[in-house]
């Protein structure tokens, strides 16, 4: 595919940019009636992911009337928005030329305590078993990086963070929970996450951490942002309580 050909299907609307392998190249797609998908590039690529970042922010502080939401992922950005205010054209051509803004915020570095195994970690020793290693190597491996934060969803505050080191590898279980508890550490594919709340879930449970991920209640009431950057660090059932009381006294 030639330049100048993705460039002049951009123009028609009906194609997009070339990625050409160049993070901050873009190709624009449609979402549905009343949406826009703004690709970035491919894969698990952190130069990708701050173009998404950059993206993003420049929207949500330039928008025309009648964008409604920007929504971040790994390697897009999904702007919705109201046909009856802005039409689908001008917002594509908006978006085709609006260059990537800092973030509000730099990301910052949350160090995540976490409960392994045991009443907190009900699937660490089956990991363990199934990847030829000690529970107490998987904890060690988990807790080595510092993960990036790609994007968050699925629930309000989970945070999809990766690369996860090759070792820990493993497809989703086979049967995913009913029930899957709060602050749940939890492990699939090259992914490690959180889960915020109590939801369905069918990634494998490491552990447990006290630290609330999300509070409707609170002025931000997301903990973990994209961009940040998170470092587990394993503390005991004792550790784990103390803390626990202190976040619901605080």
């Amino acid at each position: 595919m030639d330049g100048d050909g993705a460039a002049s299907r951009a123009n028609r609307g009906d194609g997009g940019t070339s990625l050409g392998g160049r993070p901050g190249a873009r190709i624009i797609r449609d979402a549905g009636d009343g949406a826009l998908r703004v690709i970035l590039g491919e894969g698990l690529d952190v130069r990708v992911n701050e173009a998404v970042l950059g993206i993003a922010a420049a929207v949500r502080r330039q928008a025309p009337a009648g964008v409604l939401s920007v929504i971040s992922g790994y390697t897009s950005v999904l702007i919705e928005y109201d046909p009856a205010i802005i039409g689908r054209d001008p917002l594509f051509e908006w978006l085709a030329g609006l260059e990537p803004e800092a973030a509000e915020e730099k990301g910052r570095v949350v160090t995540v305590p976490v409960s392994y195994g045991g009443e907190h970690g009900p699937d660490l020793e089956d990991v363990a078993a199934r990847l030829g290693l000690a529970p107490d190597e998987v904890v060690a491996i988990h807790t080595h990086p510092v993960y990036r934060v790609y994007a968050t969803g699925f629930a309000p505050g989970f945070p999809f963070a990766a690369p996860l080191d090759d070792r820990l590898q493993l497809a989703r279980r086979d049967s995913p929970r009913e029930r899957v508890p709060a602050g749940s550490v939890a492990i699939a594919g090259r992914q490690t996450g959180i889960y915020p709340l109590p939801t369905p879930g069918g990634w494998h449970i490491l552990g447990r951490t006290p630290l609330p991920l999300f509070s409707p209640e609170a002025a931000e009431p997301v903990l973990i942002r994209p961009g940040d950057s998170l470092r587990f660090v394993a503390v005991s059932v004792s550790q784990y309580a103390d803390l626990a009381l202190g976040t619901d006294s605080g």
